[in-house]
């Protein structure tokens, strides 16, 4: 019997703390996007510099991407930070 990738469980890469970990947050296209996505980046990565964020736009205009990087120090650190972005409610995928 052959084995899909659905099948096999796959070990997750290792990631090595501390490090520069590159995040993308997508969500509905606002003004203040970029702000409050920043804001929550910060309260998880202090020191977090906005400046460093770049944007996309869907092709529709609907939804934005931001690109940022962190530093980050721990898996827990990460995962709280994805959990804080998703619950802005404005935030629909953190990858």
């Amino acid at each position: 019997m052959n084995q899909t990738p659905s099948d096999v469980d796959l070990p997750r890469p290792k990631i090595e703390f501390p490090c520069d970990y590159p995040i993308r947050i997508v969500g509905d296209a606002a003004d203040d996007f970029v702000a409050s996505v920043s804001q929550v980046i910060e309260q998880h990565s202090p020191g977090f510099d906005a400046a460093g964020i770049t944007l996309s736009e869907s092709r529709n205009g609907r939804f934005r991407s931001a690109r940022a990087v962190i530093r980050a120090t721990s898996e827990e650190q990460l995962n709280a930070l994805f959990q804080d972005l998703k619950a802005t409610g404005r935030v629909h995928m953190v990858l």
